[in-house]
């Protein structure tokens, strides 16, 4: 007889209730991927599994890449996975207290490169081994940090960062904090984020595109732009799932360009006529370099196909760095 556990999260303790089963003789759990299921959910695998882990135990499973495996559940399952969820959300290796950033990095301090025992405040485990990086909060002032960054462009700009573009740009406002030695202001700021994602003169430019959709065959969209490169006309064909997936393909063929879109959020901003669109794409390259582009235009679609060409700029300049 095999003693298996099916528990579900409708009290929160999904996780514990796991535990103790196993501790009192259970043979098996059944759970799902960062715990979705039923109402509240069924108990959390990865989280069993790295509770295990952190005390000793191998449980295993390959998760040395969490943010894949994440990526992969929110897209099969259409729901995020909250940013505190633990060992998987983006906000859990990243302190915002400074007490907290404090203790963090005096623990770095006094870590050996070749630890025998993982032992640094406020991290139950080394974010190393599932792919991740401790992300102290980057700080605008003495007493702000990613937040007062994320604060300042969507209260000042009107632009609500995705949170790991927040990460990504924060790091951009750290070089200038740490020059200027004093607090940055939300013009310098608004420069700082023009210069990396918005360029006033981009290398690669997106005049215009013609896009056609077919409802019927899996709803296959095609596009063909034309884009002026350093001075240059161009035209680019591609087809796809939709229109970023199509022009994605276009620039594969067209441009030799080597990304993959794997996040995107849009908003807009103002009302009325007034109103335009704010897209964001997080891109990889072959290389793994994972880098943002950012976009804007009064229509959506035009705006999501700049943002893709801003992200290729900058793996282009990376690259060329």
């Amino acid at each position: 007889m095999i003693v298996s556990l099916h528990p579900h999260n409708d009290r929160g303790c999904a996780v514990a209730a796991a535990e103790f089963g196993v501790m009192a003789g259970a043979d098996r759990v059944e759970g799902t991927l960062f715990g979705n299921g039923e109402r509240t959910g069924n108990v959390d695998i990865i989280n069993l599994a790295m509770n295990l882990f952190v005390n000793g135990v191998d449980p295993e499973l390959d998760i040395t890449d969490i943010d894949s495996l994440r990526r992969t559940a929110e897209y099969c399952n259409r729901l995020p996975v909250h940013p505190r969820h633990p060992y998987v959300g983006d906000l859990v290796y990243t302190a915002f207290s400074g007490s907290h950033q404090d203790a963090i990095k005096k623990g770095f301090e006094k870590l050996p490169a070749d630890y025998d025992k993982w032992g640094v405040p406020y991290l139950p485990l080394d974010p190393k081994h599932l792919g991740r990086t401790y992300e102290a909060v980057i700080r605008v002032n003495s007493q702000s940090g990613k937040g007062g960054v994320a604060y300042v462009m969507k209260s000042e700009h009107g632009f609500e960062l995705p949170r790991r573009l927040q990460i990504e740009f924060s790091k951009n406002i750290q070089h200038i904090t740490e020059d200027l030695g004093t607090e940055i202001s939300p013009i310098t700021m608004w420069t700082a984020f023009q210069d990396e994602y918005l360029s006033e003169a981009p290398r690669f430019v997106l005049e215009s595109h013609e896009m056609r959709s077919v409802s019927s065959g899996g709803g296959r969209t095609t596009i063909t732009a034309q884009l002026v490169i350093d001075g240059q006309h161009r035209t680019i064909s591609g087809e796809g799932n939709g229109p970023i997936d199509a022009f994605v393909a276009a620039m594969r063929t067209g441009l030799e360009a080597h990304i993959d879109v794997v996040d995107y959020a849009e908003h807009a901003i103002g009302k009325g006529s007034e109103a335009r669109a704010v897209a964001y794409v997080e891109t990889i390259n072959e290389a793994g370099d994972v880098l943002w582009g950012v976009g804007t235009d009064e229509n959506t679609v035009t705006a999501s196909l700049r943002a893709v060409l801003s992200a290729h700029e900058r793996h282009t300049a990376a690259i060329a760095d």
